[in-house]
């Protein structure tokens, strides 16, 4: 047990860990900044195109009253609204305005400049570079390239806090979230501006991430659901307080700053926030984990002896130090492991499938709010709350219900509520608010229970590879959302019913998943291809908590050896966590 026994002793959540871990789930608050903080810099508000006879320079939106708009512009596919892409190409006199009926011989023409309502937005990225119509690609495409980001990051800086450090990689990604953060405010173009926010949503993985798993490697293995659920809970607050600073801060330039800047306030943690004790071991650094240990129990007001510390770790140093055997040498783990046999096959692919619905359909709803209607900081600040609930229904249900009653339910939850939508009239937007709403409660439940539920499932010889492909198909979910939110031009409710046909249907899969929840440890890959098959024999073992083996394969089956300390596999498993999601 090693140093998970050091932590019994030192407290599985004592004082100094409830201090280190509130200062790092502040963190959270400002990577939720980043990441939601493109629903008011690529806000897109109404517009029009400017009209022959009008003066493009000094033109406002409001006036073109609206009873003279069917004898300018055309309506749309579905004739629900007007086409303010194209205009007649007409003689614009006063006698042809104050007919009434247009004139559509000469057919349509595209626009060359147009006017934007500012009646919401002050102004926006979408309105100082005109990325509407033939141009409105850019706007997903900027998200698409900032999730892009997040998932490059999370391999680039987890790779290196595991090799340098979790505290150095944490501030220098902090200082390089600050410094691009502020060039996405002051680019004098669209390039430049994708590219700096590529930039941010990489460090958004190296600032929070890294910061969590320091969190988590302080936190006894008691606490480390609660601990997960809550650091969610402050991503969710940042969420709503995104919503507080576009209320006051209406020039899209100076909004981006307002959300960089309090990064600078995390520079101080550098003489608060110690280096991972478990990094340091890892890395045969003992004497400084000791240290970092005893301040951590002088603050918690424990005595820990020294002979006791160093055998505690002495003990942790052993189990770390085990040979590997021959078979391990020879079969490094892969995702081709996951993919080499039948029911192992089917429940990576399912697990896959649910990562995709589930990152999607969250930042898929939480995106968009603008298309949405009525008010939307006030949707905004909705959809950032109903995720509270959402959380806390998970610490009173996950460990009673099951994993896959909770994760199947949420997600068909979630599909009905958002396939109501293609029924609701076009007169009620408020149903259809509640609607979206209700769908994003659901889907953040079942995003918080995935990740645990997929540990769970995947052995822990290839749980680290597992855990990542599915947080890689998940970051493709999130990059395709924006694209699925632009069709909300067309209809409104048209993103919202492909969300919910998404989530209904991972709902329905789900059950093709084994419930884990008290269930034994899967450890090697013949367990993980026996487990879920509907066989007596391994039901009985699965009732009788027995270890799975699987004989005839045993000889086969790569990586079937007992995998190393339970503690270490534990730990990455709880790193991978905190990565899936943010």
């Amino acid at each position: 047990m090693g140093y998970d026994e050091v932590l019994t002793h030192l407290g599985d959540f004592g004082r100094y860990q409830k201090v280190i871990y509130f200062l790092i789930c502040l963190t959270s608050i400002t990577c939720a900044f980043h990441k939601l903080a493109g629903v008011f810099l690529l806000a897109k508000p109404e517009f029009r195109c400017v009209l022959p006879f009008e003066n493009a320079s000094e033109v406002q939106y409001g006036d073109l009253p609206k009873d003279l708009w069917p004898m300018a512009y055309p309506k749309d596919i579905l004739g629900v609204k007007y086409e303010t892409c194209s205009f007649y190409d007409v003689n614009y006199t006063e006698d042809y305005l104050n007919s009434s009926v247009p004139f559509t011989t000469n057919g349509t023409r595209g626009c060359s400049h147009y006017v934007y309502d500012k009646t919401k937005y002050l102004n926006s990225a979408v309105t100082e570079w005109d990325m509407v119509c033939n141009r409105n690609f850019l706007r997903a495409t900027s998200d698409a390239l900032f999730m892009l980001g997040v998932l490059v990051g999370s391999i680039v800086f987890g790779q290196m806090s595991d090799k340098y450090g979790r505290k150095p990689i944490f501030f220098s990604s902090l200082v390089i979230q600050v410094i691009f953060g502020v060039l996405a405010a002051v680019a004098p173009e669209y390039l430049t501006y994708t590219c700096a926010r590529f930039i941010v949503g990489a460090t958004t993985s190296g600032v929070f991430l890294v910061a969590y798993v320091i969190a988590m490697e302080m936190v006894g293995p008691s606490m480390r659901l609660f601990a997960g659920i809550f650091v969610m809970m402050f991503f969710s607050v940042g969420f709503m307080l995104t919503a507080a600073f576009a209320y006051f801060v209406h020039d899209w330039r100076w909004l981006q700053i307002a959300l960089t800047l309090p990064g600078l306030l995390f520079m101080c943690y550098y003489w608060i926030i110690p280096e991972s004790a478990r990094w340091l071991l890892s890395k045969n650094r003992k004497e400084a984990a000791i240290a970092n240990i005893q301040k951590a129990a002088r603050f918690n007001k424990v005595e820990i002896s020294a002979d006791l510390l160093n055998q505690l770790l002495d003990d942790n140093s052993k189990e770390e130090k085990k040979p590997a055997t021959d078979e391990e040498d020879q079969h490094q783990p892969s995702v081709w492991d996951l993919l080499r046999y039948p029911n192992l096959r089917r429940k990576t692919l399912l697990i896959f499938f649910d990562w995709f619905v589930n990152s999607g359909t969250y930042y898929g709803l939480s995106w968009n709010t603008n298309n949405l209607g009525s008010n939307v900081l006030l949707n905004f600040v909705i959809s950032g709350a109903v995720e509270i609930p959402a959380y806390t229904f998970l610490l009173f249900t996950l460990n009673k219900w099951g994993r896959r009653t909770i994760l199947c339910g949420c997600m068909l939850v979630a599909g009905i509520a958002l396939l109501i939508t293609i029924a609701i009239p076009s007169d009620m937007n408020w149903l259809l608010i509640t609607c979206a709403m209700l769908g994003k409660l659901a889907i953040t439940s079942s995003y918080g229970t995935i990740y645990i539920f997929s540990a769970e499932q995947f052995p822990t010889v290839v749980r680290n590879v597992g855990l990542g492909a599915a947080s890689m198909v998940a970051r493709i979910g999130g990059i395709l959302a924006p694209f699925f939110n632009m069709l909300g031009d067309i209809w409104k409710p048209l993103p919202l019913i492909i969300f919910g046909a998404m989530a209904f249907v991972g709902g329905l899969l789900s059950l093709l998943l084994p419930e884990t929840h008290n269930k034994p440890t899967l450890e090697t890959i013949a367990d993980g291809e026996e487990f879920g098959k509907a066989s007596k024999v391994t039901q009985y073992l699965l009732e009788e908590g027995k270890e799975l083996q699987n004989i005839e394969k045993s000889e086969t089956l790569p990586l079937n050896a007992t995998a190393p300390a339970t503690e270490s596999s534990s730990n990455a498993v709880q790193q991978q966590n905190g990565q899936n999601k943010y």
